[in-house]
Parts: structure tokens; C-alpha cells; sequence
């Protein structure tokens, strides 16, 4: 499912702060408000239920969605997991990565819950000083060789249909881009640590890299085609 545009154009300001929410490696929410505008919501380290809907009361209130009920959907953390509860009661429902919830779902690092209008992304980042801050200065924007932006843009192109693709393998950036794989290695170590990613899980890095470039703007959707 796709994030709100909002979140897509984030500011750097915004930025720096949900970075730095990643980094303390506690779950939380992601979120825009009714004025586009960044929310995050810090979840409890303890065993929790939190109300998510259109009352204020709510724990997590969302008063500018008129299509969100009173008490639309409950969070419960239960040992160290999170889930995602709608017992039928909200008036439209509630859905995950775009499949609806009927009774409990546990959730997933980048889950997408979404209650009324409202999309909320579920983070449950590692933390930790593997995961580098960004500069929130536009100026300091890392900056590419046009060589290391073409191969960026082919990292990034699966995400073109979806946040949630899988970046593209080594192998087919050089067969997009028609040069040696040694070649893409060769730059894609460049471009890991120009974006802070480099100390990451192998596995991760490339998800992380696409996230970034496409936060910041550096990358563009409209390039990916």
C-alpha cells in the first residue's frame, strides 16, 4: 500500500525527527494529521491497549477523519509483539496493508493500518548506532556522480508500483544499466555511505537506501517510470 503523499514529502525537519525515532529502536506510529502535517505517536514499553479513532478520548485520536468511528480500532501489545484489533464494531472497518481486519493481526515493521481515511505506518525499528542520522540541511542532501544516480534510480524502481517492493538485485541493475556487476558493487558502496546505511544488516541495506532516496527527494517517483 502506498504511504500519504505527506509522508512521501516529508521536510528535512521531519526527517531528522522520525530518523532519530528510528534510532531508538522502540515501536511507534507514523502518521500524517489532517494538515498533512508529521505525526509520530511513542507506543508503550509495556503491556498496553491503546483506542485508535475519531474521539478525542482516543489514545490515538484522529478527530479530522469523518470517516473514522468514535472507537474504530485498538492496539495491544502483549509480551513484545503489537497487534492490531477490530472486533467488527467500527463503521467502515479497518484494514492492514490494504487486506481488512477482521479480529487480531499482529503487526510487521512497515505494516500499513488504515482506519477511516487515515493511514498508519507501524514501525519497530532495530535502533541502535547502526542506523546513521541524515543531516536535516537540504545542502547537505548527499551528491552523486551521475554514474551512482543511475544506479540508484534502478535500486529504487521496484518502489515505483510499490512502498513495500523489493529493491533490485545487483544482477538487474547491471542488466538494466548494461555494465558489470563489479561495477554496481563498486557504486553501490559509494552510495551506501553517502546515505548512512553502510553499518546496516547486508540485508537491509538496500530497503533503507530506496527509503531514504525517496524521502529526501533525491529520487524521484516520476523517474522510476
Amino acid at each position: 500500500m502506498e504511504l500519504p503523499d505527506a509522508l512521501h514529502r516529508a521536510s528535512p525537519v521531519e526527517l531528522k525527527v522520525r530518523i532519530e525515532a528510528e534510532r531508538l529502536g522502540r515501536p511507534f506510529l507514523l502518521l500524517a494529521d489532517g494538515d498533512g502535517a508529521q505525526r509520530i505517536v511513542e507506543l508503550p514499553q509495556q503491556e498496553a491497549r491503546l483506542t485508535v479513532g475519531r474521539g478525542e478520548a482516543c489514545d490515538v485520536a484522529l478527530p479530522w477523519d469523518r470517516e473514522a468511528s468514535r472507537v474504530h480500532a485498538l492496539l495491544e501489545r502483549l509480551h513484545d509483539e503489537w497487534s492490531a484489533v477490530d472486533d467488527g464494531g467500527s463503521r467502515n472497518g479497518s484494514f492492514v496493508n490494504g487486506e481488512r481486519l477482521s479480529g487480531r493481526r499482529r503487526l510487521r515493521d512497515g505494516d500499513v493500518l488504515r482506519v477511516g481515511r487515515t493511514l498508519i505506518v507501524f514501525r519497530a525499528p532495530s535502533g541502535g548506532d547502526s542506523v546513521q542520522t541524515l543531516p536535516a540541511d537540504e545542502d547537505a542532501i548527499p551528491n552523486l556522480t551521475p554514474a551512482q544516480r543511475r544506479v540508484l534510480v534502478e535500486v529504487c524502481r521496484p518502489f515505483a508500483a510499490s512502498s513495500y517492493a523489493a529493491p533490485a538485485s545487483t544482477r538487474q541493475i547491471a542488466a538494466a544499466l548494461v555494465i558489470s556487476t563489479d561495477t554496481v558493487k563498486t557504486h553501490l558502496r559509494a552510495i551506501f555511505d553517502a546515505f548512512g546505511v553502510e553499518a546496516l544488516p547486508q540485508n537491509q541495506k538496500r530497503a533503507e537506501l530506496a527509503r531514504r532516496a525517496l524521502e529526501l527527494g533525491v529520487i524521484s517517483r516520476a523517474e522510476l517510470g
